[in-house]
């Protein structure tokens, strides 16, 4: 994960994007979120953003899917548009105020304690330790989240590991202000790996990130704009199909 506040909001499948664009509602847009895979074909999905909701489309096995999510009220809807069928599931809603403060908010059975603030790269931090449990263990990870971007400047992990977020240069992408900044992994065994995201100043989150092995994950085609309610809403002669009648899309469903 890029940082522990806002995970970027390029899907690697069809629904990922929404989930993870659902905490970070202040602006309304639409984007084409396009992942790249060596060797393998381009996925695209397509994003629609509002203050209240999100949609995506995507093509799926041949058929146009629909999700949308809708933070505040915890739950995310399924639709299939040629068979006009929806299925419904909920999540557990996390409190705005908190998320924002606490980066346990968004973590399950873990504790989080603020230890101060430093001051890295002439950035202001929050120092967090955050105590997690995985299988039996207790397992203490330390965290410096840049106070304005909410970004993860420094991690130390429980088997050794380190990483290091540090801002390259300011640079347009695709016609928009961005920070590039790369992140180092240092491991134990002394292998490191570098990745590399471009922070988009004005919607606060990144929209481009670049992994190790050619992955590539970016939002273009970003358009600042009100979004149409109607695009958040389930037409009326769409019939819902409970779980147990069998899955739109079982890697939605069940996961």
């Amino acid at each position: 994960m890029s940082s522990l506040y806002k995970p970027i909001i390029v899907g690697c499948a069809i629904i990922l994007s929404s989930y993870s664009y659902a905490e970070s509602m202040t602006t309304e847009f639409s984007a084409d979120a396009v992942v790249s895979i060596p060797q393998q074909p381009i996925k695209e999905t397509k994003l629609f953003v509002s203050k209240k909701a999100v949609r995506s489309e995507s093509i799926v096995n041949g058929q146009n899917i629909v999700e949308i999510v809708y933070p505040d009220e915890g739950r995310a809807v399924l639709i299939n548009q040629p068979v006009k069928a929806y299925q419904e599931r909920t999540f557990t809603v996390q409190n705005n105020k908190e998320t924002s403060s606490n980066p346990c908010a968004q973590i399950l059975h873990s504790e989080c304690k603020k230890l101060g603030t430093e001051t890295i790269d002439g950035l202001k931090t929050e120092k967090w330790q955050i105590i997690s449990n995985n299988q039996g263990k207790r397992l203490r990870t330390l965290h410096w989240i840049d106070v304005k971007r909410k970004l993860a400047l420094r991690e130390f992990f429980p088997d050794g590991t380190v990483a290091e977020l540090k801002m390259v240069k300011k640079e347009k992408l695709n016609g928009r202000d961005t920070e590039k900044w790369e992140r180092s992994l240092s491991r134990p065994d002394g292998t490191t790996t570098s990745s590399f995201q471009w922070y988009d100043i004005g919607l606060g989150i990144a929209i481009k990130e670049e992994l190790p092995g050619g992955y590539i994950r970016e939002l273009k085609n970003i358009k600042i704009a009100s979004q149409p309610g109607k695009l958040f809403n389930i037409p009326d002669d769409f019939n819902r199909i409970d779980n147990q009648q069998g899955a739109i899309q079982p890697n939605y469903i069940n996961r």
